[in-house]
């Protein structure tokens, strides 16, 4: 599995949110400057956010966006899927599909469907207000 640019920045956008939620609404081009992302860029990310409930987007003077539940109830899983369209480790498994025509030979698939269940338990356990309040930076032993 490897996420992409738009995940990645649907991330960082959502934590920003987070962090400045109590702010009110946040205009693009402060959520742009503050992630070093073009505005072009994050409207196609925020308003696929917005299409989906994430978020709640609002145009004019006091425009911007908020999330639209507690920081808490996001969760890493669910904004990637949106994003990315989902987090399967092989095609055969992607969209809810339990295997290919394959499947039922292939001496490989419980391997991969395990490896799918550890990423969803994994993402679906780290929520927005984790990474909120997390340390910056990777530190280096």
């Amino acid at each position: 599995m490897l996420v992409s640019t738009k995940g990645r920045y649907a991330l960082r956008v959502m934590i920003d949110l987070a962090e400045h939620q109590a702010d009110g609404r946040i205009p693009l081009k402060e959520i742009a400057e503050r992630q070093g992302v073009s505005e072009k860029y994050l409207e196609n990310i925020l308003s696929t956010l917005v299409r989906n409930d994430m978020l709640t987007g609002m145009r004019g003077k006091r425009g911007g966006y908020r999330l639209t539940r507690p920081v808490e109830d996001y969760t890493v899983g669910e904004i990637l899927r949106l994003t990315e369209g989902g987090l399967a480790p092989v095609s055969c498994l992607e969209g809810g599909k339990t295997g290919c025509e394959r499947a039922p030979e292939c001496p490989t698939i419980h391997m991969w469907t395990e490896l799918d269940g550890l990423i969803s338990r994994y993402l679906d356990g780290v929520t927005l207000a984790d990474l909120a309040a997390s340390p910056r930076g990777i530190d280096c032993l």
